[in-house]
């Protein structure tokens, strides 16, 4: 279990850094640490629900916040988390953690390729705001129930790119809608059997802390310059992991 540990010490950072929940980075190395399918995939979540909302308190003492996307992305995305969450159960543990990694890689190539770029134009208002907000709302939460994942790592770039919203703006209303996207999410897969709750504590002890942490170096930093490195970082995980879940083992 202190791999385990480790894990979320590396995910919860991680994932204040960015605005992720973190567990874009816990699941596949949970992969990597031996822990079977399902769980690898279900159990960082719950974790997520209270390093997602202590993380993004060091985004919102500096008034990066818009309540009118994260409120209209909630509106559409609680209910398809919970679709989504429903159908994994459909999917096979191996064939939903190789699609989880192939997800994470191929992020990893667009920040690598083309960091988020809030800011450059006026961010969307009224209704165009809350249409693209609703849309991306209901995209997030039904890829973050199938593949066990609060969303974050899916949020802050599409509000970014899609709401034109400022880039830290986009991480702090990522990290609140991630939290409550994880709750129906998390209520769905424990009725499945999916989620380890020793994996959860152990893991939930580290990413905790550490996720404030990251945002907190977030906010003192141009995030823009962390997402390439965020990018590779995500780009090496899921590259590892998808090769592992395929059954070519490399660690």
């Amino acid at each position: 279990m202190a791999l385990v540990f480790l894990i979320g010490l590396l995910s919860g950072y991680l994932g204040g850094l960015l605005g992720k929940g973190g567990s874009a980075v816990g699941t596949p190395l949970l992969q990597l640490a031996g822990i079977p399918a399902f769980f690898a995939v279900a159990s960082p979540l719950p974790a997520t629900i209270p390093g997602t909302l202590i993380s993004s308190l060091a985004y919102l003492r500096k008034g990066l916040y818009d309540r009118a996307v994260v409120g209209w992305s909630l509106l559409t995305g609680v209910p398809f988390t919970i679709l989504g969450a429903w159908m994994s159960q459909f999917a096979g543990g191996r064939g939903l953690l190789a699609l989880s990694d192939l997800v994470i890689a191929v992020l990893g190539v667009s920040f690598l390729l083309k960091p988020t770029a809030g800011g450059v134009r006026p961010p969307f208002e009224g209704r165009q705001k809350a249409t693209r907000a609703a849309i991306v709302g209901g995209v997030v939460g039904f890829a973050s129930g199938l593949l066990a994942n609060a969303g974050g790592f899916l949020l802050a770039p599409l509000f970014a790119r899609v709401l034109r919203l400022d880039l830290k703006t986009a991480f702090a209303c990522s990290l609140v809608a991630a939290a409550v996207l994880a709750l129906p999410g998390t209520v769905v897969h424990v009725l499945l059997g999916h989620v380890d709750w020793k994996v959860v504590l152990v893991y939930g002890l580290a990413s905790v802390p550490f996720a404030y942490l990251g945002a907190a170096t977030a906010v003192r930093m141009k995030a823009r310059m962390l997402e390439p490195l965020f990018g590779a970082a995500l780009l090496l995980i899921g590259i590892i992991g998808l090769l592992d879940a395929l059954g070519v083992k490399m660690l």
